[in-house]
């Protein structure tokens, strides 16, 4: 499979309108596909929005032509129920003319608690995404579906209007018992480290699909400029551990965020002018066996990414195809 590079919409960070633009901007760059957040916050409030993801991807299929698009991910267990996201993925691939492709993880505390439902431990978590995404399926295959299961029931419940080709689901997993699930159960996978562990796993199984990882990156002029902006803007980046997918408001990870230096924020973030820094670190992605790569574009300059990608990020980037052949 050859390497695809992508776009990071980040509903954290952005408008809904500046996000359609973005997407459109992405294509004219031609980049292979945008991936966006589906969360109802942010993580602290200085990035400042969370428009609700579906409605930015229907303005998006209206607005390009051959750009690939994608959850990153949706959660489909607690705060939306695996028939509404089925419904709303047959419907996105629909407008998209077949370019959607469903993210799928077990969520975060922070989006998911909103209803008033108890935060499950991870080995629930994990049970329920299995179970979401057999009912997702189900209905996608425009039969009645009825269905009394663990967690979930849908009754008399059809889709009428379903895309020819079952919407690829790409599963994340963060850790070894979630990338197996992916591998039984998913058709692709979202990891997060430049070692082989999640990857091996994702495979041990059967895993064969497309293996997606997010870059985040803050290029500009000024370097120092630009790590005040990781700092400012994406501090929730360095914290560690179950923590992100525990707390619950965005005040907790706020508090949380002024344990984070400016230097932690920064460590794995290539900040200003230095391509390089990117392809180097794209590299040590490829090499742990990702092969879509997707670009985060910290802070509110998403036009110093795509300048870059135009003059040289994307050349060197696209040169990293025998880094993905050698790695099988």
């Amino acid at each position: 499979m050859p390497l695809r590079w992508g776009y990071t919409l980040s509903s954290e960070e952005h408008p809904p309108g500046a996000l359609v633009a973005a997407a459109v901007n992405a294509e004219q760059a031609d980049f292979d596909f945008c991936s966006i957040s589906d969360h109802f916050h942010p993580w602290i409030e200085a990035q400042g929005h969370s428009p609700f993801a579906w409605a930015v991807l229907g303005a998006i299929a209206a607005r390009t032509e051959t750009i690939e698009l994608m959850t990153g991910v949706t959660c489909p267990t607690v705060r939306l129920h695996p028939a509404i996201v089925a419904q709303a993925a047959a419907t996105t691939a629909l407008l998209s003319e077949g370019r959607f492709s469903l993210g799928l993880g077990s969520g975060e505390a922070l989006n998911e608690h909103i209803l008033g439902h108890r935060w499950p431990p991870p080995e629930t978590r994990l049970a329920m995404l299995e179970e979401a995404t057999e009912v997702i399926r189900r209905l996608w295959s425009g039969e009645t579906v009825d269905h009394r299961g663990t967690f979930y029931v849908v009754e008399n419940a059809r889709l009428f209007d379903v895309p020819d080709r079952p919407v690829p689901i790409v599963m994340s997993g963060f850790g070894k018992r979630s990338a197996q699930l992916a591998g039984r159960i998913g058709d692709g996978f979202f990891g997060h480290q430049t070692t082989t562990e999640l990857t091996d796993a994702y495979r041990s199984v059967g895993g064969h699909g497309p293996r997606y990882a997010q870059i985040d990156v803050c290029l500009g002029p000024d370097r120092a400029a630009c790590r005040r902006t990781v700092h400012e803007t994406w501090p929730n980046g360095a914290l560690p551990g179950q923590l992100a997918q525990e707390l619950p408001t965005w005040t907790q990870f706020e508090q949380a965020a002024q344990l984070v230096s400016e230097d932690a924020a920064a460590a794995d973030v290539p900040c200003g002018p230095d391509v390089d820094a990117v392809v180097r670190l794209a590299r040590d992605y490829v090499r742990a066996g990702y092969d879509h790569l997707y670009l985060h574009q910290i802070g509110p300059d998403q036009d110093a990414l795509l300048d870059a990608w135009r003059s040289d990020l994307g050349a060197g980037l696209r040169g990293l195809e025998s880094d993905l052949v050698a790695t099988g």
